[in-house]
């Protein structure tokens, strides 16, 4: 991606890389009703939601770049901004190394190579530090309920419960496993998973749902905190002591 300057104020149409470009130094001038990190962005402009974005808005604010996600963002939004000509940075990540390659690659775009090289080995250290869980538990991960959906083994949340010593059990699924497939109940209980994570997002699993899971399927289920385990970027590295905790609390 060629730039005839530095790109210096941006869009972020992703939560996640909303933090990362504002904790590298951007000046984040348009986010989405979604981006809630870092707090200090309360200047920055809601051009709408991650999937339903305001382009009329986006085009008024002359950003240097604009932000998406492959899978955050739809393919219409993502055209009809490149259409109109502003720089378009689309990312695509399903797994901790890229996640790394990202901040290096947006480093390298606002000039903000040290500090992404510093964040990158930060992760890379603190992701090295977390204790394996022993044995080896087969779990699904729930991100949607009405209908259920989980997170299949092509995407950054399997690749994390690997790196944690974890199968998705939606491995059993082949080709039909991958992304976010949907799964009723009967499903579940043919896997037969060890455990199931319920997610704090995108929907926000509560209490009473684990009880109404755990007690209809009788396996156990637990609650975990969605930003740390499917946000990428500099939300890893402030994840890392919640990770250890979760990792110490299924080993046995």
């Amino acid at each position: 991606m060629h730039f005839d300057q530095i790109p210096k104020r941006v869009v972020s149409l992703v939560p996640s890389i909303t933090e990362l470009a504002a904790d590298l130094g951007f000046e984040v001038i348009g986010k989405t009703k979604f981006c809630v990190h870092p707090n200090h962005l309360e200047a920055a402009i809601n051009v709408g939601g991650t999937k339903n974005v305001k382009a009329d808005l986006i085009k008024k604010l002359g950003p240097d770049l604009i932000l998406v996600n492959k899978e955050e963002n739809t393919k219409s939004t993502v055209e009809e901004l490149i259409d109109v000509g502003f720089p378009v940075f689309i990312s695509d990540v399903s797994s901790i190394d890229q996640s790394l390659e990202l901040i290096k690659k947006l480093g390298a775009i606002g000039g903000l190579d040290s500090r992404a090289e510093d964040l990158a080995e930060k992760i890379s250290a603190g992701m090295a530090s977390i204790p394996l869980i022993k044995p080896r538990p087969r779990a699904l991960y729930l991100i949607w309920q009405d209908p259920y959906m989980a997170a299949g083994l092509d995407t950054y949340i399997s690749d994390l419960m690997d790196h944690l010593s974890i199968d998705n059990v939606l491995s059993a699924w082949g080709e039909r496993g991958l992304r976010y497939p949907e799964i009723t109940k009967d499903q579940i209980a043919e896997l037969k998973p060890d455990l199931i994570l319920l997610s704090s997002e995108p929907y926000p699993f509560k209490e009473t749902h684990r009880h109404t899971i755990s007690s209809a399927l009788h396996i156990p289920t637990l609650l975990v905190d969605g930003e740390c385990f499917s946000w990428y970027g500099s939300r890893q590295a402030k994840s890392i002591n919640y990770l250890k905790e979760f990792s110490r609390l299924l080993r046995k």
